[in-house]
């Protein structure tokens, strides 16, 4: 066997070799150190040391365990005891797309790239757990960190999160999956206690993390802030009996920066590492602020008095060190790579493939790039930075393209105008700045452009502040922000021929939508942002991005939002998810509320015809796999690509279900004519349906429906088959 580089002090005058070739030889490398580590060592394991490590053991040569937010890039270094930036100037990084764009991208194939790239420059500064990606479920669209997170829909998000965990994990970098569970909403995250049933914690809000750990094998798990049922996720019994005794899950719990509230439940509750519980660890009276944590001196006074079994302990120690052989003293390990052109193209591709065509009247888009026109390019969004902001998400980007730049570089045969036409204040987590700039000047100076120009281009929506995309504080309203709407509807008088670009991480309210010609979803989309955006733009790239949350015409249309306050946000100290399991397009499907734009909705520059649709049986038992075939063309003149999406319903069920569940989808790209035939697996044991009569799976037999289509509102096809 191969040697490790580091190898461990184990006793006096012995070196022992760690490897870590099959899993039997790491348990045994975990119980050789163990025995050799005293109470307080392996105590100081379980909490922080500064504000983004946690302790190894020195004198037996076992290293520290250096963490990093976040999931769209390696933040910048913070300082050792405070959240101020250390100011190195060889952390710059790739700014990755969020979150909410690779969702859109409905390509698994593009998330595992992703994950390898953000990985290896993880891996390259030194880092052993990447905090990211994040999994809750897109509830309502006030929520501050949807852009974080992979959508409304428990499948998708499941589908993605499992390439993008194996691509980071093949540098030797924890990912960190995060939050679990049901932290939905920024306001009150700290103490909101949710209410909500357990065949919808089943199936909506937990598939996403039983996939990371059961199919991608994730090696890490973020606590929650919030409550379920009036106890701290951080420490609850969720992380015992779900995660680590049903699921296997044989990883390291880490909580989440002060979501650890006491002592003994976050021992005996699941809680493995600690992190953040002061905001200072300067600022305690006592000489090391880090050992007054809850799983500190505190947890070994227990240990000490018998309070608390040092099994306890040890269970945690033993999944630190699994974690530990799989990092950062593992023989295996990568070298990482940084900021080269590679993970460029990979921010490039992620983003572009991810844009969504919402409208496109008389052919707005594409714009050629080689036509002599005045463009006015209005809206703040066109320049303003957006990988600053947004909470522990934020990035220090070696570099970021602007749409405005992106359209400068790509158009360069045209005469680019540009004026803010808005302004929002500075950047600020936690607090609302408002801008200093006069906004009846910004709108009069827009005005004037705008009359002049040929094309008008609005790249608006909104952006990384406070009370907007935003970690720490959910959005106070529906409708875009600044007076956006209102200049809109004025742009349009003076020129007509109109499209928007929202750059969002959030679904927002049109008032003028049917005043403007095209419309196109773009993301917070990090380094590369306009030169993807100008890549749509121009037709150098067929947009193929589909949404991964439905679109509301109204606030109240939003399950979440329906149901009055009490479902969302609470009452500051409960709240009940009244709609269910009814999530987003499972709302507008059942309780007929038709959506502005429908989940999985997305328009093309070409035209694709789905055709020969076809099941492989029409009956089936429960051991079996459904598959789906179709044929789909290209009709149109360019290049493009098509998402193929399986919806499965249930009609006459004995439960309470929605129309329809996505259970399959395909993306597949086609030259101009070409035709190529589909296939889409469903295993039968995938229809099951949580029974709360029995707390476990249950399969209903009888009739189904399948649903084919390329949107949940524009099912192309159906196909009713009968479980045995």
């Amino acid at each position: 066997m191969k040697r490790l580089v580091v190898c461990l002090m184990l006793g006096i005058g012995t070196m022992i070799s760690v490897y870590a070739q099959s899993s039997t030889d790491m348990e045994k490398k975990i119980t050789e150190l163990m025995n050799q580590m005293t109470l307080e060592e392996k105590v100081a394991m379980c909490h922080a040391q500064s504000k983004f490590s946690s302790p190894g053991v020195p004198r037996l040569g076992i290293p520290e365990i250096w963490m990093s937010d976040g999931p769209h890039g390696v933040r910048g270094e913070i300082n050792w005891d405070n959240w101020g930036y250390a100011d190195w100037t060889n952390d710059y990084i790739t700014a990755f797309p969020a979150l909410t764009c690779l969702a859109a991208t409905f390509n698994p194939e593009l998330s595992y790239d992703y994950g390898v790239a953000l990985g290896e420059e993880a891996r390259y500064r030194k880092k052993d757990i990447l905090l990211g990606p994040g999994v809750n479920i897109y509830r309502t669209p006030l929520n501050g960190r949807n852009f974080e997170y992979m959508g409304e829909d428990p499948y998708l998000a499941s589908v993605m999160v499992v390439p993008y965990i194996k691509g980071v994990q093949t540098n030797g970098v924890a990912a960190c999956v995060k939050h679990y569970v049901l932290n939905n909403q920024e306001q009150w995250r700290g103490h909101i206690s949710v209410n909500v049933s357990d065949r919808a914690l089943h199936e909506i809000y937990l598939p996403a993390f039983k996939s990371a750990v059961q199919e991608a094998g994730v090696w890490s798990i973020m606590g929650a802030y919030n409550k379920f049922r009036g106890q701290h996720t951080t420490h609850h019994e969720l992380l015992n009996k779900i995660l680590k005794e049903d699921w296997e899950f044989d990883g390291v719990v880490v909580s989440d920066w002060g979501s650890a509230h006491d002592t003994k439940e976050a021992a005996i509750y699941g809680l493995d590492i600690e992190m953040g519980s002061w905001t200072n660890g300067l600022t305690s009276s006592i000489d090391l602020a880090y050992d007054n944590y809850y799983l500190a001196t505190p947890f070994l006074k227990m240990l000490k008095e018998g309070e608390i079994s040092e099994d306890v302990l040890d269970d945690k120690v033993r999944r630190i060190l699994r974690l530990m052989l799989r990092t950062n003293m593992s023989e295996n390990r990568a070298m990482g790579r940084m900021n080269n052109s590679k993970h460029s193209d990979v921010a490039r591709s992620v983003a572009a493939d991810g844009i969504v065509l919402l409208k496109n009247e008389n052919d707005f888009f594409p714009i050629k790039p080689d036509a002599e026109l005045t463009i006015a390019v209005i809206g703040e969004n066109a320049t303003r930075s957006m990988t600053v902001g947004g909470g522990s998400s934020e990035l220090k980007a070696k570099y970021e393209i602007s749409p405005l730049e992106g359209i400068q570089k790509r158009y360069a045969k045209a005469n680019i105008l540009h004026s803010l036409g808005y302004a929002s204040g500075p950047s600020a987590y936690g607090r609302e700045i408002p801008s200093e700039l006069d906004a009846d000047s910004l709108v009069n100076e827009a005005l004037e452009l705008a009359a002049k120009a040929d094309i008008v281009l609005f790249v608006g929506g909104l952006n990384k502040n406070h009370y907007q995309d935003c970690e720490g504080g959910d959005r106070k309203h529906y409708k875009l922000p600044f007076g956006q709407d209102e200049l809109i509807e004025k742009l349009v008088k003076v020129n007509s021929n109109l499209g928007v670009v929202l750059v969002s991480g959030n679904a927002v309210e049109m008032p003028w939508l049917s005043q403007v010609e095209g419309l196109i979803q773009s993301w917070y989309n990090g380094s590369e942002a306009g030169n993807a955006l100008a890549d749509i733009l121009s037709g150098d790239v067929t947009p193929s991005g589909k949404l991964p949350y439905s679109y509301p015409v109204k606030l109240k249309d939003n399950g979440a939002h329906y149901y009055g306050e009490l479902s969302y946000p609470g009452d500051s100290i409960e709240q009940y998810y009244k709609e269910d399991l009814l999530v987003g397009y499972r709302w507008h499907d059942t309780k007929k509320f038709k959506p502005q734009f429908a989940f999985g909705y997305g328009l093309s520059y070409t035209s694709f015809k789905m055709s020969d649709f076809k099941l492989n049986n029409k009956q089936y038992n429960q051991d079996e796999i459904i598959k789906v075939t179709c044929k789909v063309t290209n009709t149109g003149d360019v290049a493009g690509a098509e998402v193929v999406q399986v919806y499965v319903g249930k009609p006459k069920s004995k439960i309470k279900r929605s129309v329809k569940e996505l259970k399959g989808f395909n993306k597949i790209y086609l030259e101009a004519g070409e035709s190529k035939t589909v296939t889409i697996e469903i295993p039968v044991e995938k229809l099951k349906f949580y029974d709360e009569t029995v707390s476990d799976w249950s399969l209903e037999q009888g009739n189904y429906v399948i649903y084919i289509g390329n949107a949940s509102d524009n099912i192309l096809n159906k196909q009713k088959i009968n479980i045995k």
